[in-house]
């Protein structure tokens, strides 16, 4: 009988996953089980390595925010960058970065076997309010050395981004606490939409919806416009912030990351909100100038001085 495949995950986090001192399973056994040979194990990679394989992250994401394609076109377009990297190489590198074609494919990517996959509920529906829907999602996130994932919750009516997590690996924890957080904090919407990946379909996270009577909806699968908002989310936060900068660590994105949030919900204008802010059109507030006989005005004074560390 043929073996069935591991999980797609990133040698790095494989090996996140070895506990040296088990005493039921072999460092061998435990290698075997994630389908991990075990001299990488102890492979130290060389600084032109690492150099050349981060160069390759940053040209693979600024090419799939412009044209989501597989990894066949991906690399004919890495071709003329001058990049040499075989198919191998780019499909291993595009899988750990969570990024995927979107076009209707064979069944490549395997949803969990043992998670529901709910119906896409907004066909048709119109948009008409705050907290009418809530929308999330996962992006990969380049770094100078290395790379982590970042989730968002977004009111869909007004795109005002109301919680967002980093992480260093795919796992749900990031994606239910984000999901706490916005409900604590801003009660909850008629319609929870998301796409089909583990992290949405664990139980953990489905559970939370339920316990709150949230209607859950789930993108097609290959349907990047089912989740339009985020998508493009995700689009400026990458060209206006995460190429610009180059975070050198995690810890250095999650400070720039929460200034840049700020202010994109305070102070980005929107066309489609009439040329409001998505603070504003999420608390129902017009725009004035802050002055003492005016509370809304000083309110939103306060929010965005607060939102920056200014007191």
């Amino acid at each position: 009988m043929a073996k069935k495949k591991a999980w797609t995950i990133s040698r790095e986090q494989k090996i996140l996953f070895i506990d040296k001192n088990n005493t039921e399973l072999s460092v061998r056994q435990q290698c075997e089980l994630l389908g991990f040979n075990r001299s990488n194990l102890y492979y130290q990679r060389q600084e032109k390595e690492l150099l050349d394989e981060h160069q390759l992250r940053r040209a693979i994401d600024e090419q799939f925010m412009k044209d989501p394609c597989g990894v066949i076109k991906m690399m004919k377009y890495l071709r003329r960058l001058g990049h040499t990297a075989g198919k191998k190489l780019i499909r291993r590198l595009m899988r750990s970065m969570n990024l995927v074609a979107i076009y209707p494919k064979p069944r490549i990517s395997q949803k969990h076997p043992e998670h529901r996959i709910y119906p896409y509920l907004l066909r048709g529906v119109e948009i008409v309010r705050v907290n009418q829907v809530w929308a999330t999602d996962i992006t990969y996130i380049q770094l100078a050395r290395g790379y982590c994932y970042l989730v968002a919750i977004m009111d869909w009516f007004s795109r005002y981004v109301l919680s967002w997590r980093l992480s260093n690996t795919l796992d749900a924890s990031f994606c239910v606490e984000c999901l706490d957080e916005v409900l604590k904090k801003y009660g909850k919407p008629e319609i929870f939409n998301n796409d089909q990946g583990t992290q949405f379909t664990s139980m953990e996270f489905i559970q939370k919806l339920l316990d709150a009577n949230i209607r859950i909806s789930m993108d097609g699968r290959g349907r990047v416009f089912d989740n339009i908002f985020i998508e493009r989310l995700w689009r400026t936060v990458k060209y206006s912030n995460i190429y610009v900068h180059e975070y050198p660590t995690m810890r250095d994105a999650h400070d720039g990351l929460r200034i840049y949030f700020n202010g994109y919900n305070t102070e980005r204008l929107h066309q489609s909100l009439y040329y409001q802010t998505p603070w504003e059109e999420y608390y129902g507030i017009k725009f004035c100038k802050p002055s003492p006989g005016n509370s809304l005005c000083l309110l939103y004074k306060f929010y965005t001085e607060y939102s920056y560390g200014l007191f």
